[in-house]
């Protein structure tokens, strides 16, 4: 009975620390994320209010983006490529601080939105899709259901939304710019759930390893999963709801 109970105790005792330590790597998946987030807006607020610095990549009028503005819109989806691939072979230092450049690119890409919507609708629509995302992702974190076969359909999904809005660049079809919006919010929705679980079920998969520099580089991987799951819900929202100036 002795030995049994010492089992137990030992046993308890082992949960609660992968408990605790899950607490911890949550947090620091979504700090991470907010830090990015945080350089995103700033960057692409500082050259959106300037129209000098927009004039760079864009036409300060018409906003057509010129030869680098065309560079730096692809770039994010060149990176996140490129980072999904390589980090295995960074330090987690190096993968995190890939992560805030990558951000500052985004925001670089994102900084016409500060002269096409009023600032009141990128506000508004920021705070609505910060909402719907806490909820999303807390439910992802708290479901029992297992949604890891949401994964295969999802990412299929966005393949499909990235080569419908290559094409609409071309056709300037408004049908299809609202299609691809409202299939994006759904598509992102479900990521967004899909990803946090995943985050979850990773880490207490290879948490009794003890192998903290892959779980660091693991939890950065996860921010910029729910990172860019969070600026393609908003950008689909804005456009659907957001008032142009």
């Amino acid at each position: 009975m002795a030995d049994y109970n010492t089992m137990r105790a030992v046993a308890g005792a082992r949960a609660a620390q992968i408990d605790a330590g899950l607490r911890a790597h949550m947090n620091k998946v979504y700090g991470t994320m907010s830090v990015g987030m945080a350089v995103t807006f700033g960057v692409a607020w500082a050259v959106g209010t300037s129209p000098q610095l927009l004039g760079i990549f864009r036409d300060p009028v018409t906003l057509s983006p010129n030869i680098l503005g065309w560079i730096v819109m692809f770039a994010p989806l060149l990176m996140s490529f490129g980072f999904a691939a390589g980090i295995n072979r960074m330090s987690a230092a190096a993968a995190q601080t890939f992560f805030y450049i990558f951000a500052a690119v985004m925001g670089l890409s994102l900084s016409w939105i500060f002269v096409a919507f009023t600032g009141f609708s990128i506000a508004q629509v920021f705070l609505v899709t910060s909402i719907a995302f806490a909820g999303l992702s807390l439910w992802g974190y708290t479901t029992q259901k297992d949604i890891s076969g949401w994964g295969s359909f999802l990412i299929m999904g966005v393949i499909g939304l990235v080569v419908a809005s290559i094409i609409n660049i071309f056709l300037g079809s408004g049908m299809v710019a609202f299609a691809v919006s409202v299939l994006g919010v759904l598509i992102f929705a479900g990521l967004t759930a899909f990803d946090t679980q995943n985050i979850k079920n990773t880490y207490l998969e290879h948490a009794v390893h003890g192998d903290q520099e892959w779980m660091d580089k693991a939890g950065i991987m996860g921010s910029l999963n729910l990172y860019l799951n969070f600026i393609n819900m908003f950008m689909m929202l804005l456009q659907l709801l957001g008032n142009r100036e």
